[in-house]
């Protein structure tokens, strides 16, 4: 899970190192460390047991440039080798964005790299991340040793269907230590972008749209009272017009042709000239 500081306008990405114990986690990290420049990178945390296994974690935070805007630091995690510690890998998993698997290319650790690479799957799981959802890369290293797996050997128990990139590495020489960290941080930088840009979409999906701007105020139209009074008054104004009722000084005009002489203003004849009622 990648860290926002808006404040200052930086995230920080999390890349852990997995493996075996005595793998060469730590050894990458220390080279890393030793030659980066120290305007690139922070302090180093070690803790390690008195056989020179790594306890807990190293951290090395390093500065890679901008993703969208925001200056982006790599903070490089290895996770202790020995299985007694798995509470300890789990934790450090926590919130993971990239992984870099360090196989021991020894012939007798193949059963601890795939015990390894199986352990790091269930803990994935454990946390409720998709394993195919993380960009990970494999290191194979100490091929400087002898009686090791061949590539092939280590492909077929590692990565059967091609799906990561691999390197051969002596990371206590640094060969291929900074060839697999930027093949991490490339695929964990585009995994970042792209989660980026799929987060602004939904923005904008839920964004409600702009208010429509409203009509400019038209005449007032008198006719249409606003209030009971303003209807008593209108209703008031009707009567006094002769808009609906009789005016007491005479009966209402009929026509001249069709009003009858002698007979009573009260009653209008409407027949024809000539005709009785």
């Amino acid at each position: 899970m990648v860290f926002f500081n808006w404040a200052t306008m930086q995230m920080a990405a999390k890349i852990v190192y997995y493996g075996p114990g005595l793998c060469g986690k730590t050894t990458n990290l220390s080279y890393i460390y030793a030659k980066t420049a120290p305007s690139s990178r922070g302090e180093m945390v070690s803790l390690e047991t008195e056989t020179d296994r790594t306890l807990f974690f190293d951290l090395l935070p390093l500065e890679v440039g901008k993703v969208g805007g925001f200056r982006t630091r790599l903070q490089l995690y290895t996770v202790p080798g020995q299985v007694f510690y798995n509470t300890t890998r789990k934790l450090v998993l926590k919130g993971v964005d990239g992984i870099v698997f360090v196989a021991d290319s020894q012939r007798p650790m193949a059963d601890a790299n795939l015990e390894s690479f199986t352990n790091l799957k269930e803990n994935l799981q454990e946390l409720g991340i998709d394993f195919a959802s993380v960009p990970l890369v494999l290191q194979y290293n100490k091929r400087d040793l002898k009686n090791i797996l061949t590539v092939d050997e280590l492909n077929a128990a590692l990565n059967p269907d091609g799906t990561y990139q691999y390197f051969e590495a002596v990371a206590t020489q640094g060969i291929g230590v900074f060839e697999t960290l930027k093949a991490i941080t490339k695929a964990t930088l585009k995994t970042l972008r792209a989660r980026m840009a799929a987060q602004e979409t939904r923005l904008e999906e839920v964004r409600p749209p702009p208010a429509p701007t409203p009509a400019p105020p038209g005449p007032q139209n008198h006719f249409l009272p606003r209030s009971p009074r303003q209807r008593r008054r209108a209703g008031a104004s009707t009567t006094a017009t002769g808009g609906g009722a009789h005016s007491s000084s005479g009966p209402p005009a009929c026509g001249g042709a069709f009003a009858q002489p002698g007979h009573s203003s009260s009653r209008p004849s409407f027949g024809a000239p000539g005709l009785g009622a």
